[in-house]
């Protein structure tokens, strides 16, 4: 019998990448995951799926990264597979203005399935910068009002791409370790005080019977007496009753 602790088990991780069409998102993964690059353009019809297993912070992560469709076509299908992400690239192509005003669309369309999580924003063929649609100032304002962190890469090149990628992997390793769960006491924990419970409550409270002795008939019977309430939702005393 074996001792395993927990630098024994292997964490996985699920990342997503996103973008319109031909902007680079299968030839990202393919040079991430390979090593190999092709020039060719093969469109991806719904998701493709690649891993890659690698050690960072003394944690052994297997990353498993899903390519998915930009076309609009493919969206019913591929938006399924954000599901689980933990990590996701915002990726667009320096030489396609479309891309890059796309990039708000996609993140929202990442975040209405899994939440807030990792993202980069990557500025993909930045070899062709002297083609470039948009200026530098607009990527840097685009990468600050989205709040994610930019990369200006080159997949063909072979830059920025290992680094895109260790930032995500350890920004999520940061982030899970970061998280503190807190248990509290049963006997701790707030009170709900919605108006459902407290009227619950206070109907119990306020109806208070009052029995009193009434001779019907010459046999001893009760008269119940309840307190009533007034417009105002103020409590009226109950009024004083003479037995006769």
């Amino acid at each position: 019998m074996c001792d395993m602790t927990e630098d024994d088990f292997e964490v996985p991780i699920k990342g997503v990448i996103v973008g319109n069409g031909a902007v680079g998102k299968s030839s990202m993964i393919q040079r991430y995951c390979k090593g190999i690059f092709t020039s060719e353009y093969k469109k991806t019809i719904g998701v493709d799926f690649l891993e890659r297993q690698l050690n960072i912070e003394e944690n052994d992560v297997r990353l498993m990264l899903w390519d998915t469709a930009g076309q609009e076509e493919f969206d019913a299908i591929t938006r399924t597979y954000y599901r689980g992400g933990q990590i996701a690239v915002l990726a667009f192509s320096t030489t396609d203005r479309e891309s890059f005003d796309a990039i708000p669309s996609w993140k929202d369309k990442v975040e209405d399935e899994v939440g807030e999580i990792v993202m980069a924003l990557v500025q993909n063929k930045v070899d062709l910068i002297d083609e470039a649609k948009m200026s530098v100032e607009e990527v840097e304002e685009m990468a600050k009002k989205l709040k994610v962190k930019l990369f200006r890469a080159s997949v063909k090149e072979d830059f920025n791409i290992e680094e895109l990628f260790k930032y995500l992997v350890s920004s999520y390793l940061s982030k899970r370790d970061n998280t503190v769960q807190v248990t509290v006491p049963e006997h701790k924990r707030p009170v709900n005080l919605s108006k459902e419970n407290n009227s619950s409550k206070s109907s119990n409270a306020d109806n208070t019977t009052i029995r009193l002795p009434v001779a019907t008939g010459g046999e001893q019977s009760t008269f119940e007496l309840k307190p009533s309430r007034g417009s105002s939702g103020k409590k009226v005393k109950a009024p004083n009753c003479t037995l006769l």
